[in-house]
């Protein structure tokens, strides 16, 4: 079975496989029946949630207030995600909008499960 594993901080976070692969596995936990599409063609903003489900999450105004409870320095968390200190200063101040792989990356950091869209 081809794999591919990638890595956060030298620790495994996400496995990728094929979609036979995939099947093959859903077969050997007994949930063949099932027609699962593969995640990548999933998207949570296709998928409208009712009220009463949607979390009310943090918007990235709040960001520098959910850092600086982390006991997070700015350099710190920008180093971390991947990003210069002077690119995150922007981005808490409003004059920069990060792009999705980056929300994710400081949603993951801050232990938040996502942002809104709209902030």
């Amino acid at each position: 079975m081809d794999v591919q594993v990638i890595k956060r901080n030298g620790e495994p976070e996400y496995a990728v496989l094929s979609w036979e692969n995939y099947q093959t596995l859903l077969k050997a936990a007994g949930l063949n029946d099932q027609a699962v599409p593969p995640a990548a063609l999933q998207t949570p903003e296709a998928e409208p949630q009712p009220p009463e489900l949607k979390q009310v999450l943090p918007g990235l105004d709040q960001l520098r207030g959910l850092r600086e409870s982390k006991g997070l320095p700015l350099e710190v968390l920008a180093r971390t995600v991947g990003i210069s200190p002077s690119y995150l200063g922007m981005i808490e101040t409003g004059e920069r909008q990060p792009d999705l792989a980056i929300r994710r990356s400081l949603a993951w950091e801050l232990g938040v499960p996502g942002w809104r869209e709209t902030s």
